[in-house]
């Protein structure tokens, strides 16, 4: 069977699953944060923490919760790696070095799940399941709650306050995370994903040399690392690993995994905002982004030049062959549209042009679908954008759901927008401009010269920034560089934009609803659909054109 074929039949699964889940998963997420009953067990962690569910807070209150929650569980990580000789399950590792703790500490806080390091030979399973596994669910968490503040800022009127972060963040884990990644474990381990905490095994190959085989509770924290857009890998090859991975249903099952939430968010804002046509609104952009961005990487990596590749049938190099050249781009498309990073190929080896599609992916600011929570959010963001947009061409005050759209919420809005390639072209600069920064970068870091080692740089400042982790592979980024350039641009591209949805969200909250009338710009309708799609090629594509230009561009048409 032709890649065409397989390309259909696969891409068709995939939307025929996350259709039939689309409705009851975004209306149960949707009752999970608007009733006012409580778990016995969440008033129970209440009291322990100090926390009244019935409270609800202002925006400032809000994102100092996020912040002062976030900082405790950097903290934590970074805790458990400097002493990790002294847990039980280390494995006889020793403790990770300062830096690369401190980086990946912050990468998996911030959901990225950046790694610099080879996870089996680097981590024990104390450090994976108390530090990474958890924060997979916690950082996840966080997305979500941030996205549902920002909808309850678009649906209240006249409110001061945008919900309760430590009831939101609670039911996220409790309700929503934890169940599905249960069920998903359970069927990865029917596929064959191990699930253990067996210590090293040495074994003797049929070669008569001598192999090292890792162990691991991998199922686990494999089906959290898809659900909440992760993509942390519990081994170096991440989900090209047939320990994570195994066979071809495993790895659609896992690109539906890291989609259903986020594909599903806009149901549980449509129904939050008693409208669901505008849910499918976004939804519609989100899957036509998809599609062509699978369909367009399929059609680079099936024609890659040379004789070598037409022989292989495209470009198989750096691909498992049990995938093929469809279950990768499905995955590498899926992967770098959401703010997962996780891989089942390596992005280093795709065609020049296919390189650089999933590095457009994540410069489109992942949303579509995004990330758990911060893919809506980020396009809701951008919608506002859009909106005053056609406000200007008509003449009139642009309104988004009955809120008027002022001075102040376009600025941050616009700010949000801003904020990401602000942080990649300054951290890609940087590297070059700096002269014992390049020399570090260029001796050290880049594996290749030239116009794809510059490429290799560009992709790792856009996966920090955008809170992706994927990586192109030929860059060794455990250095004191990019330890700590990264590190800051994870940081700051997770909170900061976090600190104007949260703004943004107590603005419009603090508003009225004003009634629809003959000058209000319908924002269910195929036009709105198309001008939201072109604001985010706009100001979100063609910012980075001249970087693109200047590395997979002109790599693939050189």
């Amino acid at each position: 069977m032709n890649n065409t074929w397989l390309f259909i039949l696969q891409a068709l699964t995939v939307v025929v699953v996350i259709g039939l889940i689309y409705r009851p998963l975004g209306d149960y997420m949707a009752h999970v944060y608007t009733t006012e009953k409580n778990l016995k067990g969440e008033r129970g962690f209440y009291r322990l923490i100090g926390v009244d569910p019935a409270s609800e807070q202002t925006w400032p209150v809000y994102l100092r919760s996020v912040l002062a929650f976030s900082l405790v569980g950097v903290l934590f990580v970074y805790l458990l790696q400097r002493t990790q000789e002294l847990l039980p399950l280390s494995l006889g590792l020793p403790p990770v070095e300062q830096g690369l703790a401190w980086n990946t500490a912050i990468s998996f806080v911030t959901n990225t799940n950046w790694q610099s390091y080879s996870p089996e030979l680097t981590m024990g399973y104390t450090v994976q399941i108390a530090g990474l596994a958890v924060q997979n669910f916690v950082s996840a968490a966080v997305g979500i709650a941030v996205a549902i503040a920002l909808v309850r800022g678009l649906s209240r009127r006249k409110s001061l306050t945008i919900g309760n972060f430590w009831v939101d963040v609670t039911r996220g884990i409790v309700r929503i995370l934890l169940p599905l990644s249960v069920v998903a474990a359970v069927i990865l381990i029917i596929g064959g994903v191990i699930q253990n905490f067996n210590p090293f095994e040495h074994v003797t190959t049929i070669t008569g040399a001598t192999a090292t085989i890792p162990g691991g509770p991998v199922a686990s924290q494999e089906a959290i690392k898809e659900l909440g857009t992760n993509g942390g890998g519990f081994f170096n090859a991440n989900s090209a690993h047939p320990f994570e991975n195994p066979l071809p249903w495993t790895s659609l099952f896992e690109i539906i995994l890291l989609l259903v939430i986020p594909f599903s968010l806009p149901r549980t804002f449509g129904k939050m905002v008693g409208d669901h046509r505008q849910g499918y609104a976004i939804l519609s952009v989100m899957g036509i982004f998809w599609i062509l961005s699978a369909a367009l990487l399929t059609l680079a990596e099936s024609v890659g030049s040379g004789t070598a590749s037409q022989l292989a049938g495209g470009a198989m190099e750096g691909k498992e062959t049990r995938f093929g050249i469809v279950g990768t781009t499905l995955f590498g498309t899926s992967s770098t549209l959401t703010s997962t990073g996780a891989v089942n190929s390596m992005h280093d080896s795709f065609t020049s042009l296919g390189g650089g599609l999933v590095m457009l992916n994540m410069m489109l600011g992942e949303v579509a679908p995004g990330g758990v929570g911060s893919g809506l959010y980020g396009i809701l963001a951008v919608a506002i954008v859009a909106v005053f947009v056609a406000g200007l061409m008509v003449g009139r005050t642009p309104e988004y759901l009955g809120k008027k759209l002022g001075a102040r919420e376009i600025k941050m809005a616009s700010i949000y927008i801003l904020i990401t390639p602000t942080l990649v072209l300054l951290g890609t600069a940087l590297s070059f401009a700096i002269p014992a920064v390049e020399s570090s970068v260029t001796g050290t870091s880049m594996a290749n010269t030239g116009l794809h080692g510059y490429s290799e740089v560009l992709y790792a400042f856009t996966s920090a920034a955008n809170n992706n982790g994927s990586a192109f592979a030929g860059l060794t980024a455990s250095t004191p560089w990019f330890d700590t350039a990264l590190g800051v641009a994870m940081l700051l591209g997770r909170f900061l934009p976090m600190v104007f949805v949260l703004a943004l969200a107590g603005s419009l909250a603090a508003q009225d609803k004003i009634p629809v009338t003959a000058g209000t710009l319908p924002t269910h309708r195929p036009q709105f659909i198309g001008l939201l799609i072109g604001t985010i090629i706009i100001v979100s594509a063609l910012t980075y054109l001249p970087v693109l230009a200047l590395g997979p561009l002109a790599e693939g048409l050189k």
